[in-house]
């Protein structure tokens, strides 16, 4: 199917691999000209130059936490009125909430929930102006589904898709849409080495440990981020106008419910 987004220009935050990456790839096989984000410096460079020579559109590397205004200022610089913003950013680790103290909950609504916000602001009204734009959220399935130990991302996260569902409305005549994409079990680096280290603490196979992560999953696996960048890249093109607000679940069925 073509997009129709061909030429757009495309904001990817925290896009030099896993979920970020599948978004970055197929907006760029979509034929958008990208501004890519990582915090690894020599990570983000080869995976911006891979792209560039796959799919022959440019790719602008910005190196650094997203949630450092300073980095803030200059993905928006590079890309002064983008037409799509993919807002994502890695999420505070596991730990008991009452071990949370009053910085890194502070750290972390900033990064999951003030960061984003702070973005949308600064594009939005210049997308409403020209008729077309396109915001995705990357959140997770914990907005929905509590999982312990990941109270302070689920809670960031929460308000991330709270505050915006008014926003959403308010320019939704213009042909500019806020959706979220709300992630289950993927294979990612975050979730193998999550695996290996489970492994070798219970002495079984990385492939085992895989399996029983697999194995609460309809699906029967975990996702790629490949398929989830194509939920993405089809959130972002002229397709989807009609969907706003919206909070999609991508997990394999695993968030049991009729609605």
């Amino acid at each position: 199917m073509e997009l129709g987004i061909r030429g757009k220009k495309a904001i990817v935050c925290a896009s030099s691999r896993g979920l970020g990456l599948g978004c970055a790839t197929a907006l760029a096989e979509a034929g958008c000209d990208l501004v890519m984000n990582g915090r690894d410096a020599a990570v983000l460079a080869a995976t911006a130059e891979n792209i560039r020579s796959t799919y022959g559109v440019d790719v602008v590397e910005i190196a650094g936490d997203v949630s450092d205004p300073s980095v803030r200022d200059a993905l928006l610089a590079a890309a002064p009125s983008p037409d799509i913003l993919v807002n994502n950013n890695g999420g505070p680790p596991f730990r008991d909430f009452r071990e949370l103290t009053r910085d890194a909950m502070m750290d972390g609504v900033n990064n999951n929930m003030i960061t984003p916000i702070e973005l949308v602001k600064a594009v939005i009204d210049g997308m409403s102006e020209r008729g077309f734009g396109r915001i995705v959220n990357i959140t997770s399935l914990s907005v929905y589904q509590p999982i312990a130990g990941l109270d302070l991302s689920s809670g960031a996260r929460a308000g991330l898709t709270a505050f915006l569902a008014g926003v959403a409305r308010t320019v939704a005549d213009k042909n500019v849409t806020i959706n979220h994409i709300l992630p289950g079990k993927f294979d990612t680096d975050r979730i193998r080495s999550s695996a290996e280290f489970a492994a070798k603490k219970a002495g079984i196979s990385v492939a085992e440990q895989t399996r029983r992560l697999s194995s609460d999953i309809p699906a029967g696996r975990l996702g790629t981020a490949e398929e989830f960048g194509k939920v993405c890249a089809f959130l972002c093109s002229v397709h989807a106008g009609y969907i706003t607000g919206q909070s999609i679940r991508l997990d394999g069925g695993h968030f049991a419910s009729s609605f």
